[in-house]
């Protein structure tokens, strides 16, 4: 973190702000808010999420402690966070929903179908921060991209960009869902924005359509049931129980998003960095589960799928073509990864040769 000048040029703050929002824009980001609320209710109801289990094998949620609801904890010094958000989706949201349980191509998580996020952001993240300095010199930051024990949606919230919607995720009433989150902890002293309030109602959209029931509550989400989380955080096995309902989604879920009424409102991402890579927008799974991993790692190379490894990838495509439409090309497939190395492979291999009666 960079050291604060001793002789740091005076700034007025409420314009500084105002020019951070600008440059921020400048670089690409739809928004920045500024936030120095303490994180109380978001403390506690991470606690009570922990004590419950809910984070399944996501041991790295409790190993920090304090830190993750605490800006001047992980980052000694913190006075003022900068958070920003930005766009992404660059689909049709008819198209994507009509590609939900499809008979024979893959879903992927929208965000995830070009280039890896936390690189571009964090670069665009460091360009805002050299922008600051040289308005008012030296100054004491860190960036931080989804990459270490941030609270970054109840920052975001009271930052004023947008509220978390039942679902868990930050919604903008101007911009849905589709963005990703960003911040720069930061030792400058900052008006701080006021915290945007819900507008979710009486709707539970959300909850209707998860696939998993993972929602299981308004704002309480059981990671050990969410598509997202089993078929990237978890190395094991996929529980039978949801193996059925995960259909064609082969990294990540987006049916929550899908179907929020606020998405409506949803801004097309003018980054073509995340435009769809190897036509994993509309991919056939006989074709993805062809990859070998010499192919799987060139082909996901600077995409966050990467980060899964191929036996994930077999694994979570055995599923999906277990809930595919019966066809000589999909039993080929899967015969020609029955005896795949790999125990977890094989296993869901075998259910999904059994679910097409073989």
């Amino acid at each position: 973190m960079p050291q604060r000048a001793e002789a740091q040029p005076a700034f007025d703050a409420s314009l500084l702000a105002e020019e951070i929002r600008g440059w921020a824009r400048e670089l690409g980001f739809q928004q920045a808010g500024f936030s120095r609320r303490p994180l109380d209710v978001a403390e506690a109801r991470l606690d009570a999420w922990l004590a419950a289990g809910m984070h399944g094998e996501m041991e790295w949620m409790q190993r920090h402690g304090t830190r993750r609801t605490r800006p001047a904890e992980l980052q000694p010094g913190t006075v003022t966070v900068i958070s920003v958000r930005m766009d992404y989706f660059r689909d049709d949201q008819e198209r994507a929903r009509a590609l939900l349980d499809h008979d024979s191509r893959a879903y992927v998580s929208r965000y995830a179908l070009g280039r890896d996020y936390h690189k571009l952001m964090r670069n665009r993240l460091q360009k805002l921060a050299d922008r600051i300095a040289r308005a008012v010199g030296a100054f004491g930051y860190r960036a931080f991209v989804d990459s270490a024990p941030v609270m970054e949606k109840p920052l975001a919230e009271n930052a004023g960009l947008g509220w978390i919607g039942k679902h868990t995720n930050l919604i903008n009433r101007d911009a849905g869902s589709w963005f990703f989150l960003g911040e720069l902890y930061t030792d400058l002293d900052l008006p701080a924005d006021e915290p945007e309030i819900s507008h979710c109602g009486s709707c539970s959209r959300c909850m209707e359509v998860c696939p998993t029931q993972a929602i299981i509550a308004p704002y309480r989400l059981d990671a050990r049931r969410c598509i997202s989380y089993l078929t990237i955080e978890n190395a094991g096995p996929i529980p039978l129980e949801f193996r059925e309902a995960i259909g064609n989604r082969i990294y990540g879920c987006d049916d929550c998003q899908l179907f929020c009424p606020w998405n409506k409102f949803a801004q097309f991402s003018a980054e073509d960095d995340f435009s769809p890579r190897e036509s994993l927008d509309d991919a056939e799974l006989v074709d993805l589960f062809a990859w070998s991993e010499e192919e799987f790692l060139r082909k996901t190379e600077g995409s966050a799928i990467r980060r899964i490894g191929h036996e994930r990838w077999l694994r979570n495509i055995a599923v999906a073509l277990g809930n595919a439409k019966t066809s000589a090309a999909v039993i080929a497939a899967l015969e020609s990864r029955r005896d795949h190395p790999s125990t977890i492979v094989r296993e869901h291999v075998a259910w999904a040769l059994e679910k097409h009666g073989r």
